[in-house]
């Protein structure tokens, strides 16, 4: 049997994490370490592996009922090869250091169980509910599969360039960077709609470090509300700046 099909064989590599294509993540496991996987995401795998729901503690339930942020994990051991994907996004590894990288959830798809990980909230001028509120903080040494719709642009912040992004086309940054979640409007216009321009609210980024973006807006922030009403939608509601646990992290 002939194909071109078969041109797309395994990717022969020493490292524990090799992108086998730019929608498919593999990695190599020793039976030494786990590595922590979001739910469903293993394609396929060789040799003796095992897959286990991870463990979430009462803290970590609590901040995800509060906030909608967390990870669906799975534990994946053994000895062999483990291949992930998910809805065919591309996939980038970072590899995380004292730094510590803050990334929406969504994005994802695996990392090193040795690794930390903390929801938190991101300050906003307004109280705006809706994406890019409450965001995942990852601490640590080791290494982390992102994805994304489409290829990324990583944009590097710096103290006399600070960057804006749109709240629901940030994938991750750094997490010592400065950021506040606003509106390109004055303080008495908040609660109007941007006109026509069909743009949201926005995250602004100071300091030193990186913002990750995606070319794409996967959920219009404006569609994004919790509880009913214009209150809620405007951040009024439990998760708004007049809610609990304003810019603190859930514990």
């Amino acid at each position: 049997m002939q194909s071109p099909l078969f041109n797309y064989t395994e990717q022969q590599s020493q490292d524990r994490y090799t992108i086998q294509n730019p929608q498919l993540l593999r990695v190599a496991l020793t039976g030494q370490d786990d590595i922590l996987a979001r739910k469903g995401a293993m394609v396929a795998y060789q040799g003796l592996m095992d897959f286990d729901g991870e463990y979430q503690s009462q803290g970590q339930r609590r901040a995800r009922a509060h906030t909608g942020e967390g990870l669906d994990l799975m534990r994946v051991s053994g000895r062999g090869t483990v291949y992930f994907a998910n809805l065919a996004q591309y996939i980038h590894v970072v590899d995380v250091d004292r730094e510590g990288m803050t990334v929406d959830s969504s994005y994802v798809l695996a990392l090193d169980s040795s690794l930390h990980t903390e929801v938190i909230a991101v300050d906003s001028q307004y109280g705006i509910s809706g994406s890019g509120k409450y965001q995942l903080n990852i601490t640590g040494t080791g290494k982390v599969a992102l994805m994304t719709s489409g290829q990324p642009l990583m944009m590097q912040v710096t103290p006399d360039k600070y960057v804006n992004v749109d709240a629901d086309a940030i994938v991750a940054w750094s997490s010592a960077l400065r950021v506040q979640m606003q509106a390109q409007t004055h303080s008495s216009g908040v609660f109007r709609r941007r006109g026509n321009t069909g743009e949201g609210w926005e995250l602004s980024f100071l300091g030193q470090g990186f913002a990750l973006v995606q070319p794409s807006e996967v959920m219009p922030p404006q569609n994004a509300q919790i509880g009913q009403g214009a209150r809620a939608q405007f951040g009024m509601g439990q998760q708004g700046s007049h809610g609990q646990n304003q810019n603190n992290a859930w514990n």
